[in-house]
């Protein structure tokens, strides 16, 4: 099993390389947005549009059709060979492309409604200004529909480089755009950006799917194929309950319609600069593990519990710091990243808080994350349904307790409390179809993750204190204090659970060595 987990932690460590780049430029591409946008009620109208669009790629390609493809395709890639694959991905790529469609037809003509479901608060010039740049960036639902294929694709033959990299080359066509065209279409640049970013994220995908000797072009589906009829069958309560998770940034966008101006903004860029961990972590734990956890579900209960044990432990080893240090220099690294241009002392502020209360949610996304993939495994749609219906509930109840006093920090918080919530409902649900408990701080695990926690707490606190951040210095100099009290914070964290002996080192030190993927 030690050689199962060091490849799963390879494979991590791979996407993690690739989601690095992208979402350095997708923070870059925010910074951006706000040196020229600024937090005004025009962006929040172009929030509301992307919150749409953005669906498609939290539902698929991190979601529905991972789930339900990936494992499918993996054994018909085993059991049958390339040929036989090759003939399924066709099929599904044609059902996908024709359902793509169809949406998209059917959410240009119900773009009205949305936007007034999403924005109850805008003004009717607002509401129309965010109706506009719906239907322009509606497109891009099929073109990630499509990327999310490839990308199943690519990783159920064991490639995750380019898969986790194809979004950073979208967001660097991103920013080439906006800065060619801001100046002269002000925010009518932004959909075009969008569109381009995700033509060019799909082709990537696709085109080295086809260099992998699995060239995606359309086939007729045959109804009577058994494994494209269980893809979809899974596909569809997958997508249910994805979609009811996808309520919580629309419950953001709502709410933060009836606070102040710029509250949209603001919770969209701390999420921005949340993606970065959540990707370069949590996503690529999920995106790793998923395969593994397929491939085991033939080996007996006891086997999947204990490897589902140590890829929650493995994931909350990586996150528990990252959330930590999010929450102890949020101020400072929202300051560095984002203070210029249009984005002032009151955006910075509103952000920084925002965030702090973000990161707090960071291990529970990590866990529920990871549950979702087991129960994906092994093939429990209604489970996860329940893991998906505690989050979205628990998040509505917590935003209307939390928004009053608490303003757009009430919001943040509220997301924060949810996913610890279904956290501990998957980890219930999971242990509970397995007849036996996972075991996730048994043996007194926790105690040293704690520990290093308490050295990560201290050594930055100390920094803070000693060798404050200054606003006012030269960027370099204000880059090198965050970089160094995290690289601080981290490597205390790092050597007081290496002391310790965290189990944990010992896979990464397997997944690097040549052999870490046998």
């Amino acid at each position: 099993m030690s050689s199962s987990l060091a490849r799963m932690v390879r494979h991590a460590l791979t996407m993690m390389v690739g989601t690095l780049a992208s979402r350095f430029l997708g923070l870059a591409r925010e910074i951006l947005t706000a040196a020229l946008f600024g937090a005004t009620r025009r962006l929040d109208a172009f929030f509301v549009a992307y919150t749409l669009a953005n669906l498609s790629r939290q539902l698929l390609a991190e979601g529905a059709l991972s789930a339900a493809f990936v494992p499918v395709f993996s054994q018909a890639l085993a059991r049958d060979g390339t040929d036989r694959a090759k003939a399924l991905a066709r099929q599904a790529m044609t059902v996908l492309f024709v359902a793509g469609v169809v949406v998209v037809a059917v959410a240009f003509l119900a773009a009205p409604l949305l936007v007034r479901l999403m924005a109850p608060g805008f003004s009717s010039e607002e509401a129309a200004l965010a109706l506009a740049l719906t239907r322009r960036i509606l497109p891009f639902l099929l073109l990630m529909s499509l990327s999310a294929l490839a990308m199943g694709v690519l990783n159920s033959m064991d490639r995750f480089f380019v898969s986790s990299l194809a979004p950073a080359l979208s967001n660097a066509l991103y920013i080439v755009i906006v800065l060619l065209l801001a100046r002269r279409w002000d925010i009518a640049a932004l959909p075009v950006a969008v569109l381009a970013g995700g033509l060019l994220q799909f082709l990537v995908q696709w085109l080295w799917a086809g260099r992998q000797g699995l060239l995606l072009v359309p086939a007729r589906p045959d109804r009577h194929d058994r494994e494209l009829r269980r893809m979809f069958l899974l596909f569809l309560p997958y997508a249910a309950g994805l979609s009811l998770n996808q309520v919580n940034p629309i419950v953001s966008r709502v709410l933060g319609s009836f606070l102040e101006e710029g509250a949209i903004s603001v919770l969209n860029y701390a999420d921005r600069v949340l993606q970065l961990p959540l990707g370069l972590f949590v996503i690529a734990i999920s995106q790793a593990v998923l395969p593994l956890l397929s491939r085991h579900v033939l080996d007996g209960e006891a086997l999947f519990a204990e490897v589902t044990r140590d890829a929650l432990r493995f994931a909350l080893f990586v996150v528990l710091p990252v959330a930590a240090g999010l929450f102890l220099i949020s101020e400072e690294m929202v300051h560095l990243l984002f203070r210029r241009g249009a984005f002032d002392d009151w955006a910075w502020m509103a952000t920084s808080q925002a965030l702090a209360m973000y990161g707090l949610g960071l291990p529970g996304m990590a866990l529920t994350t990871v549950l979702m993939r087991a129960l994906y495994a092994r093939s429990l749609p209604r489970e996860a349904l329940r893991v998906t219906l505690s989050t979205v509930g628990a998040n509505l109840v917590f935003c209307l307790l939390l928004m009053g006093p608490l303003s757009y920090r009430g919001i943040a918080l509220a997301s924060s409390l949810a996913f610890s919530g279904s956290a501990l409902v998957g980890y219930h649900r999971l242990g509970r179809n397995l007849k036996r408990p996972l075991g996730l701080f048994r043996d007194r695990w926790l105690f040293k993750p704690l520990m290093g926690l308490v050295a990560l707490v201290v050594v930055v606190s100390l920094v803070k204190l000693l060798l404050p951040y200054g606003p006012t210095a030269r960027l370099a100099l204000r880059a090198a204090w965050v970089l160094g009290v995290t690289a601080a914070g981290g490597g205390a964290y790092g050597l007081v659970t290496a002391a310790l002996r965290c189990q944990e080192w010992n896979w990464l030190i397997n997944a690097c060595r040549k052999d870490g993927s046998s």
